[in-house]
């Protein structure tokens, strides 16, 4: 097992209001020096966020269509949101549930937990499945309604070939969830 290296200095070289990008000068245990830069949130502590697989039938999930000013391009996923000051995880996924697909879950289980890129973002994403769902929806920030679309379980197939379902933390949530499904 490797020893962590050593922090030798950050410097903050960009921020937002949202996230600062930050020069890390680390020291490897063989005595190998490297600078690597990350994007951290305005704490120390990795930026939190959550994902929701809402089942509106046992064999029906909602996902929602919203715009990716990344990619310049509308794209399929589940609902997601950051955990706000105070809040726990599993608050911000029904949060998140009430406020993307009008819904609120009376079974909210954790699946896993994901960091889409830790040598370069300080971030955790929590994942849920939200069963027994009753309405509710709630305002959000989204700057347009998101198209809230079911798909079916066993159509999983033509959604991974889907030309809008490239949000590789919903493909991998989709994953995580048809293994917990069918293991014995």
């Amino acid at each position: 097992m490797s020893t962590k290296p050593t922090i030798l200095d950050t410097s903050t070289l960009a921020q937002t209001r949202l996230f600062r990008v930050e020069d890390v000068h680390l020291r490897f245990s063989n005595g190998q020096e490297r600078h690597f830069e990350r994007i951290v949130g305005m704490s120390r502590e990795p930026v939190q966020s959550v994902m929701v697989l809402p089942m509106i039938d046992d064999q029906t999930f909602l996902l929602v269509r919203e715009y990716g000013v990344g990619l310049e391009q509308y794209v399929l996923g589940f609902p997601k949101g950051a955990v706000d000051l105070g809040e726990a995880a599993i608050e911000t996924a029904q949060r998140e549930l009430s406020e993307e697909v009008g819904y609120a879950s009376n079974d909210l289980s954790f699946l896993t937990r994901f960091a889409a890129s830790p040598a370069y973002v300080s971030a955790i994403m929590h994942v849920y499945v939200a069963r027994d769902l009753y309405a509710d929806k709630k305002e959000g920030d989204e700057p347009e309604p998101l198209e809230v679309i079911p798909w079916k379980i066993t159509e999983i197939d033509s959604l991974l070939s889907h030309p809008e379902f490239i949000e590789s933390r919903s493909v991998a949530a989709l994953y995580y969830f048809q293994r917990s499904e069918h293991e014995p």
